[in-house]
């Protein structure tokens, strides 16, 4: 089993209305860091993009009624990273969750760099969504 941290946004909107607003891979682009930078083109169940660290591809769960937001990254080392991602009811608002895993060999610092940069993503998304 692989270390976890769980990053949560609250956002002040009806949940429902949030994840129609977010759901779709093209929107991804305009809040996450490692995407922003490039346009996100389709390639059959996968979305390719050029991230920080070169050529990526992505995986993202199809359109649900629940709020599930998963998404896998192949990076082009062999293995696909698993980001969980939930837009919740909290009240009259929501809550956008994200668990980010240690992958294995990875240091200390490399792992609260990832959790930092998922931090700043959803910021950046809240961010978006009020202004």
């Amino acid at each position: 089993m692989l270390p976890s941290q769980t990053v949560t946004l609250t956002v002040p909107r009806n949940w429902l209305d949030l994840y129609e607003t977010i759901w779709k891979p093209e929107c991804f682009a305009k809040w996450a860091s490692g995407l922003s930078s490039s346009t996100l083109t389709q390639e059959g169940n996968s979305w390719k993009a050029k991230g920080p660290e070169g050529t990526v591809k992505i995986r993202f769960t199809p359109h649900n009624p629940f709020g599930v937001m998963d998404h896998w990254i192949d990076t082009g080392s062999g293995k696909e990273i698993y980001m969980p991602m939930r837009v919740i009811a909290n009240e009259q608002g929501a809550e956008v969750v994200m668990v980010v895993y240690r992958q294995p060999l990875m240091s200390d610092e490399k792992f609260a760099q990832d959790v930092a940069w998922v931090k700043r993503d959803l910021e950046q998304l809240l961010h978006l969504l009020t202004h």
